[in-house]
């Protein structure tokens, strides 16, 4: 089947109303928020203007055993990841899952902890929930620093979120890494909630074992989070999964409160698709996303030889270490002003982020280059 992954032009990616495009001048190329610029997948589209004509617009319901089956059979097909369907519920997006989680198993004023650089709204939304963020800083190569996990373990924190492949970073954690956190946890009676929204964009190089795979002490203690909103550019639709390996987990997870009403209808529908029958869509944007990441990095080389950066091994995210270029706390803004290319703020990610910017490469070859020669463009006479 014939996939068309023509991304508009700017002017026309600039009539787009999600966050990604909103409140920039017609021409500042954005790079910010995690939306790929890609069409949909057509059989999504067809599926989505489908229930529209037949003004399918209701609530979701409360079983989904079709989106759970076609789930089921992607997280095997694709992720090497056996799931029982028995062991799956729908929930309205993964924030709303880590917050919910986070919030029954570490209490009121329970503490949780994130590796950093890590996603925005996890260091910003659960502190009006009454959970204490903790932030456990990554290793120079990225890796997760265990003796200071285990430190704050050892100080009463007893949620860890787990991002893998890890935003913004995106990096792939090896299974040997992902056993000695589940050894940890297991000796702590610590819980792991895992956010694998990211894992179907593995590129090429990399392998991924999904949490619930790892071993029975990453089973007894775990909750893995997923969704097609980020593979297939579906995050308006409101529609996640929570998926447990244990009895324990699974009566735990029984307890969270009523959330099937928060999601989407039209993400149930598009998820069906999305995980039935868009494998040919999805490997045509990961060929352009490995073919991206390679231009990226050889147009960073010529133009920006003082940023560096590891090539990510999943997602289209690009964490840049801009503090040799003498900009500041936050990059992006020189970037944004002098180089009409938004980025997203490293500070954001977290007091490691300062010098920092993410850049999304999730887009055409074209823009791709544009963006690195605007970027140097801002350096020049600064």
């Amino acid at each position: 089947m014939s996939v068309d992954l023509r991304v508009p032009p700017l002017e026309v990616l600039h009539q787009r109303r999600s966050e990604k495009w909103h409140g920039y001048d017609s021409d500042v190329i954005v790079s910010t928020i995690a939306e790929m610029d890609f069409p949909l997948a057509a059989p999504i589209a067809a599926a989505l203007h489908a229930a529209v004509d037949r003004h399918d617009l209701g609530y979701a319901p409360e079983r989904i055993p079709r989106l759970v089956d076609a789930f089921v059979d992607f997280a095997g097909r694709r992720l090497g990841w056996r799931v029982d369907a028995g062991q799956v519920r729908l929930i309205p997006d993964v924030m709303v899952g880590v917050l919910e989680l986070s919030r029954l198993l570490a209490g009121p004023e329970g503490s949780i902890a994130f590796a950093t650089p890590s996603y925005p709204p996890f260091l910003l939304e659960p502190p009006p929930s009454r959970l204490i963020v903790r932030e456990v800083p990554l290793q120079d190569d990225g890796g997760l620093d265990l003796d200071a996990l285990g430190g704050e373990l050892d100080a009463g924190t007893r949620v860890f979120v787990l991002v893998n492949p890890h935003n913004p970073t995106g990096r792939v954690l090896p299974r040997t890494e992902l056993e000695q956190l589940a050894e940890l946890c297991a000796e702590h009676s610590a819980w792991v909630i895992a956010d694998e929204i990211h894992a179907p964009l593995v590129l090429g190089g990399a392998t991924y074992t999904p949490w619930l795979e790892v071993s029975d002490a990453a089973r007894a203690c775990g909750f893995a989070l997923t969704s097609a909103s980020k593979a297939f550019n579906l995050a308006a639709l409101k529609t996640a999964l929570l998926v447990t390996a244990s009895d324990l987990t699974r009566s735990t997870a029984d307890q969270l409160p009523p959330l099937t009403d928060h999601a989407g209808l039209l993400g149930v529908i598009a998820g069906e698709v999305a995980f039935n029958d868009c494998d040919d869509w999805l490997d045509a944007v990961l060929e352009t996303l490995a073919g991206n990441r390679e231009l990226l990095g050889r147009l960073l080389a010529a133009h920006l030889p003082d940023i560096r950066w590891t090539p990510p091994e999943a997602t289209y995210m690009a964490w840049l270490d801009c503090r040799s270029l003498n900009l500041g706390d936050n990059p992006a803004e020189a970037f944004l002003e002098r180089g009409r290319v938004a980025l997203s703020a490293g500070p954001d990610y977290g007091e490691v982020g300062t010098g920092y910017a993410r850049l999304n490469f999730g887009t055409s070859p074209e823009l791709v280059a544009a963006m690195v020669e605007r970027m140097a463009t801002a350096l020049v006479d600064q």
